[in-house]
């Protein structure tokens, strides 16, 4: 991509109206558009770090045996009044409608009902099971508060995964596999140090549920950490019992504020007994199949990578799913030899923003920094002269002079 193409521009001024980190920097750096409160498009370069997000997500779903699906964003009542969801006091965030003949329906703030209530078409037997299947799809909720940017906003894209199991010692095989592949996900996006494995309660489902929660000053939790164990416990359940439950001490936490990035949760068998989904056991016996439901935002995520990785400066992405590999700026008598670089760096297979644009070095250098790619190599009269090219790290600032024929291998 050449940076005279992209039709996005960067801005120097913070929008009005935002009061997150994470959706200034990311509007400023032409990543997202504001439609509304708590409603965001996602312009060229953001989609490509949403697709980086989501292609993590979906190989550890993979690895793990989920299928990936899409269901409808469309939602009949009538099944969600099976579980008694439909009701505006039991789910305070529905957006819904009423078509013209005069029907109602919903916008899907979740999907346990609508597959619950699909899949009584497919498992019949217990040969069927276990299986789990997954998808990315927009949500809609009716938040009361939409003013953290990306972290919470009334339409959103989730991957939600769901696990379909014969019994409970099944379940939690499958769980814990998701628990790891989740551990995986945050440790590649760049923020696995500051996530931690949260004890959540689990309702009427299980003693508890579990969350991943970042650490951030712009989340809206409260947790308790204790480093040495990696846990930490939702302020929701901080009790005594608890604590002796997981073996800690009041004295080894610390309280943090922190914004949940995921969560993995044991259904049990509340939806499969109130939709109907049982199987047929090997004595023909009928069984209600056992569930979970694993989430993550991978919106959410990318506005959490934001606020923690963020500096005065811009972004800066971590190589795993920045929207580029390398930011390639020409400056005043580098122009032909970049545009050398560049054609030689897209052949290697990197994908290259390539700042070809007739402006001052410093606009460059303060988009560069504001868009935050880790690489970025700068080509310039004054370099060329000692027969070097300049390699910046954007995180970490480090500058390297490297030969011309040496860039390729430079770039890590």
């Amino acid at each position: 991509m050449r940076h005279s193409e992209l039709f996005t521009k960067t801005r120097r001024e913070a929008p009005k109206g935002e009061v997150s980190k994470n959706a200034e920097l990311l509007i400023r750096a032409g990543f997202i558009n504001k439609e509304m409160a708590g409603v965001y498009s996602y312009l060229p370069l953001g989609l490509r770090v949403l697709n980086n997000v989501q292609n993590i997500i979906r190989k550890e779903m993979n690895g793990i045996g989920g299928q990936e699906l899409l269901l409808t964003t469309l939602q009949d009542p009538e099944v969600w009044k099976k579980s008694g969801r439909w009701d505006d006091q039991v789910v305070d965030v529905w957006f819904k409608t009423t078509l013209a003949s005069q029907s109602e329906i919903g916008l899907a703030t979740t999907h346990e009902e609508p597959l619950t209530f699909a899949l009584k078409n497919h498992i019949r037997s217990h040969k069927d099971l276990p299986f789990s299947v997954y998808q990315f799809q927009t949500k809609f909720r009716n938040e009361l508060r939409a003013k953290s940017g990306l972290l919470r906003a009334r339409e959103f894209i989730m991957k939600d995964l769901y696990s379909f199991s014969k019994n409970e010692e099944e379940h939690e095989t499958f769980y814990e596999k998701a628990k790891e592949a989740y551990i995986r996900i945050f440790d590649r996006v760049g923020i696995g140090e500051q996530t931690y494995f949260t004890f959540a309660s689990g309702g009427s489902f299980s003693k508890y549920s579990h969350e991943f929660q970042t650490v951030t000053s712009a989340g809206e939790d409260i947790i308790y950490v204790s480093k040495e164990k990696g846990i930490a416990i939702n302020k929701e359940v901080y009790k005594d019992e608890v604590l002796k439950d997981l073996g800690v001490s009041k004295e080894e936490l610390t309280e943090e504020k922190a914004v949940e990035v995921g969560n993995i949760f044991p259904l049990g068998t509340k939806f499969s007994d109130a939709l109907g989904l049982m199987y047929k056991s090997e004595n023909g016996e009928e069984k209600p199949t056992v569930m979970g439901s694993y989430g993550i935002g991978p919106g959410r995520l990318m506005g959490t990578v934001v606020e923690i990785l963020s500096d005065e400066k811009g972004i800066v992405w971590p190589k795993n799913i920045s929207p580029f590999d390398v930011h390639l700026l020409s400056l005043p008598g580098g122009i032909e030899e970049a545009e050398k670089l560049y054609e030689e760096i897209v052949a290697s297979g990197k994908e290259v923003l390539f700042d070809d644009r007739d402006v001052s070095p410093g606009e460059k250098f303060a988009d560069s920094d504001l868009i935050g790619i880790p690489n970025r190599i700068i080509v310039s009269e004054k370099t060329l002269a000692q027969g070097k090219i300049e390699l910046v790290d954007r995180g970490s600032g480090e500058v390297k002079m490297v030969d011309k024929a040496e860039v390729g291998s430079a770039l890590v």
